[in-house]
This record gives C-alpha cells, sequence and structure tokens, in this order.
C-alpha cells in the first residue's frame, strides 16, 4: 500500500514539474518581445559602461555620464536624418520616377535587374501609401517609441542596479563559487560591450567608405548601397554577399566597367575589414567562429524574426561563454577581451574596488 502511495507521490510530483515547465515555457514564449527588448537593453548597458565608467573616474556622476551617452547618440541620429535622409529620399524619388522609363527601354539582364529594382522600390511606402491608414501607422509609431523609450530607460536603470543585483545573485550562491560567478558576470559584460562598440564602429566605417567609392564611381543611388551595405555588416557572410551582388546589379544597368568596379571596392572593403580593421579593433570580442556565427543568426532570425538577427550574436556570445566556463572548465578573469575606445579591464577593476 506503501508502495502505491510513494509511486502515486511521484507521479504527481513528475506531472507537476512537467505541467510547471510547459506554463514557463509558454510564459517566456509569450513575453519573447519583453525579454528581447531587456536583453537589449542590457547590450546597450554592457556598451556604455566603460563610458560611464570613465566619466565616474573623472569626477562625473553616473546619472550624468549616462545622459551625456544618450545626448550624444541623439545628436548623432539628428546629424544623419539632416545631412543624409534628404539626399536618400531624392534618390528613392528619382529611381521611382526613372525606372519604368529605363525598363520599358531596356532589354536583357539590364531589364530584368531594372524590374527587380522597380518592384522592390515600389514596394517601399510612398506618401500617399503611408498616410491613408492613419491610425495603424499612429499605432506603430506608439509601439515603436514606447520599446526604444523602454529599452533605454532599462539600460540606464541597469547601470544604476547591476551592482546591486550582482550582489543579490552572490549572496545566493555557495562562497566558493562566487568569484568564478563574479569573473564569468564580468566577462560576459565585456564581451557584449566590445562587440557593439565594434560593431558600431564597422558600420559607420563601411557605410562611409563604401559610400564615397560608390559616388567616385558613379553608381546610382550610390548612398543607399552605401548604407544598405553598412547595415547588413551585422549579418555575417550573408550581408557581405547581399551588398555586393546589389551593387555590381545596380552597376549592369549602368555599364559592365561601373559593375566590376563596384564588386572590387566591396571586394577590397571586406578584405581590409577582415584582415586589418576586425583582428586590430574587434579582435575575438564574443569568441565565436563564423560556422556558430551564421548558424545562430539563421536560428534565432527564424524563431523571433527579423529583430531577433540584432540579438543573435549576443545571445550566442552568452551561451559560448558559459559553456566554456561550466563544461570546459576555463578560467574567465584569464579571457582577454578588446578594449574598445576605453580600457574596459580597468574599469571593472576600479568598479570591483
Amino acid at each position: 500500500m506503501s508502495c502505491m502511495k510513494d509511486t502515486a507521490r511521484r507521479a504527481l510530483v513528475a506531472a507537476v514539474v512537467v505541467v510547471t515547465v510547459v506554463v514557463v515555457a509558454i510564459a517566456l514564449w509569450r513575453l519573447r518581445i519583453l525579454l528581447s527588448l531587456l536583453f537589449l537593453a542590457f547590450i546597450i548597458a554592457a556598451a556604455m559602461r566603460p563610458g560611464v565608467e570613465e566619466l565616474r573616474r573623472r569626477g562625473i556622476p553616473r546619472g550624468f555620464g549616462v545622459g551625456l551617452h544618450y545626448f550624444v547618440l541623439t545628436a548623432g541620429v539628428g546629424v544623419l536624418l539632416w545631412q543624409v535622409v534628404p539626399r536618400v529620399i531624392d534618390q528613392v524619388d528619382a529611381a521611382i520616377g526613372d525606372l519604368p522609363r529605363e525598363t520599358s527601354q531596356a532589354t536583357g539582364i539590364k531589364q530584368e535587374i531594372l524590374s527587380g529594382i522597380q518592384r522592390r522600390l515600389d514596394d517601399l511606402p510612398s506618401g500617399e501609401r503611408l498616410f491613408d491608414p492613419a491610425v495603424e501607422v499612429t499605432i506603430t509609431a506608439f509601439e515603436v517609441g514606447l520599446g526604444i523609450f523602454f529599452t533605454l530607460a532599462a539600460a540606464a536603470y541597469w547601470i544604476f542596479e547591476r551592482d546591486r543585483f550582482e550582489n543579490l545573485v552572490l549572496s545566493l550562491v555557495p562562497q566558493k563559487r562566487r568569484r568564478i560567478v563574479r569573473d564569468t558576470w564580468n566577462l560576459i559584460d565585456l564581451k557584449l560591450g566590445a562587440y557593439v562598440r565594434g560593431q558600431l564602429l564597422l558600420i559607420l566605417l563601411v557605410a562611409t567608405v563604401l559610400s564615397l567609392i560608390f559616388w567616385a564611381i558613379g553608381l546610382p543611388f550610390w548612398i543607399l548601397i552605401g548604407i544598405f551595405a553598412g547595415l547588413v555588416e551585422i549579418i555575417p557572410v550573408i550581408g557581405p554577399l547581399a551588398a555586393g551582388a546589389l551593387a555590381i546589379g545596380v552597376g549592369l544597368t549602368v555599364s559592365w566597367q561601373v559593375a566590376t568596379a563596384a564588386g572590387i571596392a566591396v571586394l577590397i572593403v571586406r578584405l581590409v575589414e577582415d584582415y586589418v580593421v576586425i583582428p586590430r579593433v574587434l579582435g575575438h570580442a564574443v569568441g565565436l567562429t563564423p560556422l556558430t556565427v551564421l548558424v545562430s543568426v539563421t536560428a534565432v532570425g527564424l524563431l523571433f524574426g527579423g529583430f531577433g538577427v540584432l540579438l543573435a550574436i549576443p545571445l550566442a556570445a552568452v551561451c559560448a561563454t558559459l559553456i566554456d566556463v561550466v563544461l570546459r572548465g576555463r578560467e574567465p578573469s584569464e579571457e582577454d577581451v578588446p578594449a574598445l575606445l576605453f580600457s574596459a579591464k580597468e574599469g571593472e577593476a576600479s568598479r570591483g574596488s
């Protein structure tokens, strides 16, 4: 009789555990947008923290340091909107206006390329289609603005509350494990910050250099293609290939010489980036192989959509770091992380002291 009771009790406990796991999994899936925004906020905080700590060592409080970072970000976006967006709009208007006539006159591969570009540009929101569903546009804009505000606010609060939360977590860990947990935490933070700062520098560098080269060789829509080439730096392997294919395709609408020059430009910039810029600037910030990065980006993109691609590499870096420390027994305090723009190690040392 007692054996049957024990079996029933174990079955009940197992059922409760299974149900709890399923409920938690469903809840996390429902809250994936919120969790994604929180993770993005942690990444932004990791990127800002060395700068905030550097300003703090110079006598500037953390609050002013965070505000200064956000001011620089807002000013940079403002300059981009002021200087670049009008030229982008002019090029889009010119593309939409000229393509039907050029497409009708073109033949062969040039006609196919122009027709493909025209279809893509026709899908862009024009003024008439943009303001027709005013309510939907307003709601979408409000949601995007709310998401941005939440992310930036959470990043700022995380900079202030991180030490307190870290101490709380460490208090729940056995004494002999606290050092390894703290070092692992700091290593993940340093990797995420270095990756974000390095990626932003690469995007700005590639977009600027390629835009100027495309303008010099007479490539149509040079600023659009240059900005596209910079943004797709986020997507490894596929991004640069897509940028090169687009540049060559648009170049073929002018001449094979322009197409060849555009392809060579993308190839040279990519080689310089891979063999000179990335090793010296970004180094092995995330410690991932190209295949791991590609699989991670693809998997996260399929599960969470385009927004998840932005978080794929940081998430993979966190998982890889935990695997190295927990399963492979690597010492986190001995890992080398590139100090991009700031002396990250010194910042963490001063924070710990």
